[in-house]
């Protein structure tokens, strides 16, 4: 008999559920603990001594393949640009981004003024740089609110079942169907009328996740239907775990990757959605500097002044980019058919 939550019993028995020995099972837990069964090598070890083998999980044998993908590599190192670009911003500008001189209007680029000026003589370098830190700060809220929101709904009506999961199935549906664009103008035309910056930034961030938390709830219900019929949580299950620790400890760890994915990807798409409804004039505003909003203020006078627009634009396409590029090989790591 093996049990369900320890390793098979028996000097020799042999576990079908996870198709181990009781001595590879042993092996395996001394080396994690970084122990040789025995306390040494066995005569004869080397490659082929059991007791010095790797048993790597998921989340190792992902990690280990992302590492040799050259996609997510440079994606992480622009990620981590940006990053500190955003959190630091003083590092890279010493001037002000709401310091502004009539007198260099729609200047172009020079050695005084990377990126030239716009029309109200703002340093379009500096705004860049500090614009970064909104944007940044607009997409990781929303996708944060939105993933989790939507992993803890998707779970609750998996899990459950039965009439609840007809009737939160169908309240996701409803917010799905909302065109995105068109439910956002509603909600920020209605509510974004405050001139604080904390204000505006919530409520862009709030309107985000208000229509964005159906997909996520779809990935993670979709996951724990697939995951909650599997040998491990019947054997939880009658042994008498409870409900949480059902769900924490034997659904969500299996669950989680397509989530994981969605979400690195999705937050490239956030970033992308607030420059597009600060695009319209019903997302950030002034006193908020952020990419979306320099894009807005500059494109009346492309021809004019066409640095103004093309660098903030630059940056946020090769952002974005870089989140969809580490999402997709997140995505094709955790998938072991697509190795």
């Amino acid at each position: 008999m093996s049990n369900a939550f320890g390793p098979p019993s028996g000097p020799g028995s042999y576990d079908a559920g996870t198709g181990q020995s009781t001595a590879v099972y042993a092996a395996s837990n001394a080396t994690a603990a970084g122990r040789t069964v025995g306390g040494g090598s066995a005569p004869g070890g080397g490659a082929g001594d059991i007791s010095t083998q790797r048993v790597g999980g998921l989340w190792s044998d992902a990690w280990h393949d992302l590492r040799r993908r050259p996609l997510f590599v440079i994606a992480g190192v622009v990620i981590v640009v940006i990053l500190v670009v955003a959190a630091f911003p003083g590092l890279f500008t010493s001037k002000d981004p709401t310091a502004g001189n009539l007198e260099f209007s729609n200047e172009g680029p020079s050695g005084g003024a990377w990126f030239g000026y716009d029309l109200q003589g703002y340093d379009v370098y500096a705004r860049t740089i500090y614009g970064a830190r909104y944007s940044i700060i607009v997409g990781s809220l929303a996708t944060l609110s939105t993933t989790l929101f939507g992993m803890a709904y998707g779970v609750l009506s998996a899990y459950y079942g039965g009439w609840l999961d007809g009737l939160l199935s169908r309240i996701g549906d409803v917010f799905l169907g909302i065109p995105f664009v068109l439910g956002a103008i509603v909600i920020l035309t209605t509510f974004n009328t405050s001139n604080s910056t904390v204000v505006i930034v919530t409520l862009v961030v709030l309107s985000l996740a208000v229509l964005g938390w159906p997909v996520p709830a779809r990935i993670m219900r979709s996951s724990i239907i697939q995951a909650k019929g599997a040998d491990y949580v019947a054997a939880a299950r009658s042994m008498g775990a409870s409900t949480p620790r059902i769900i924490f400890k034997h659904l969500l760890p299996n669950a989680l990757a397509p989530s994981l994915v969605y979400a690195t990807i999705s937050l490239g798409a956030f970033i992308g959605a607030e420059a597009t409804l600060s695009y319209l004039g019903i997302g950030l505003r002034s006193p908020v500097v952020s990419w979306g909003v320099m894009i807005s203020d500059s494109q009346r006078y492309l021809r004019v002044a066409p640095h103004s627009l093309l660098f903030p634009a630059l940056f946020l396409v090769v952002t974005v980019l870089a989140f969809v590029m580490m999402g997709d090989a997140v995505r094709e790591a955790l998938d072991p058919k697509l190795r």
